[in-house]
């Protein structure tokens, strides 16, 4: 069984539209936090992984699912998982609930690149601390 990190935030007036709905693309921003608290959970940051490893994490693609809509004020959690990693990227599955209700589930796929932009492989350091978040899918 792999492990999940988890993430909470409330719904501001900024993230919502006349309606007081969450707009859309807010969502990505929303998913965005729970990754960066995930890589900081196991002791890294963007910055630290670009200075010490000279890689970038970046989002190669997303697949969004949009299911209810969350309003002002309300309070969300993200669950994030590694669904499935290669040597240079890593799938993660994240999962937006409001209370019991699943509002929004997303695939996002990740790639270590260097300045160039050139996909390089996963430092092992950060691997090994990733692992007990993978599923037991593990792709070459």
């Amino acid at each position: 069984m792999h492990e999940n990190f988890f993430h909470t935030l409330k719904v501001y007036y900024e993230d919502t539209d006349a309606g007081g709905v969450v707009y859309y693309a807010n969502y990505l921003k929303f998913l965005e936090r729970a990754r960066t608290e995930a890589l900081h959970s196991i002791g890294y940051s963007n910055q630290k992984v670009k200075k010490d490893f000279g890689s970038l994490i970046i989002v190669k693609a997303c697949n969004i699912e949009y299911k209810k809509p969350a309003n002002l004020e309300d309070q969300l959690t993200i669950r994030s998982f590694v669904k499935s990693i290669t040597k240079t990227s890593f799938f993660m599955n994240q999962i937006i609930t409001k209370g019991d209700d699943i509002i929004v589930e997303a695939q996002v796929h990740l790639v270590f690149i260097n300045d160039l932009g050139k996909p390089v492989k996963i430092p092992d350091e950060i691997y090994s601390k990733f692992k007990p978040y993978f599923c037991d899918t593990i792709k070459t």
